[in-house]
């Protein structure tokens, strides 16, 4: 089983209410034996969708360590939400004994090698919750990595 950001699949999770189904991934995971869950930490954590863009000025290992946060567009510090959908995406992985995932690249919570670090751009880090499956022992990549 591996983990997989729902938004990829094409269910109208991401914060602007729409999805990023990518068809390179569905034709991935039908050549998989192993079947995969869908998951939306944002969503996980209670955030509503559609919901403001959110920013992680320092990254998730930061926020993990309590040295940073996630600040959501017009609503402010909203780093416990985060928290929250990360640590319940963890508890699936670890109910499933999931050893790898594909997350949403440049997403807050899934971006693998992006992340939102102010609202006009991109830099390197990781989300909040691929930095907490990291820290687990799990995989984490992206839709681009395949």
């Amino acid at each position: 089983m591996i983990l997989v950001s729902a938004c990829l699949l094409g269910v109208n999770c991401r914060y602007d209410g729409e999805n990023e189904r990518c068809e390179r991934l569905l034709r991935f995971l039908d050549s998989l034996e192993e079947g995969f869950i869908p998951v939306c930490p944002e969503q996980l954590g209670g955030l509503p969708t559609p919901r403001n863009p959110s920013i992680v000025p320092k990254g998730g290992e930061k926020v993990l360590n309590g040295e940073g946060k996630v600040i959501m567009k017009g609503r402010g510090d909203v780093t416990s939400k985060f928290l929250t959908g990360a640590k319940e995406t963890l508890k699936l992985a670890r109910t499933f004994e999931i050893k790898r995932s594909v997350l949403k690249s440049g997403s807050p919570s899934c971006g693998s090698k992006r992340v939102p670090k102010d609202f006009r751009e991109k830099s390197e880090g990781s989300g909040v919750t691929a930095a907490l499956l990291r820290r687990n022992g799990i995989e984490v990549t992206s839709e681009e990595d395949l």
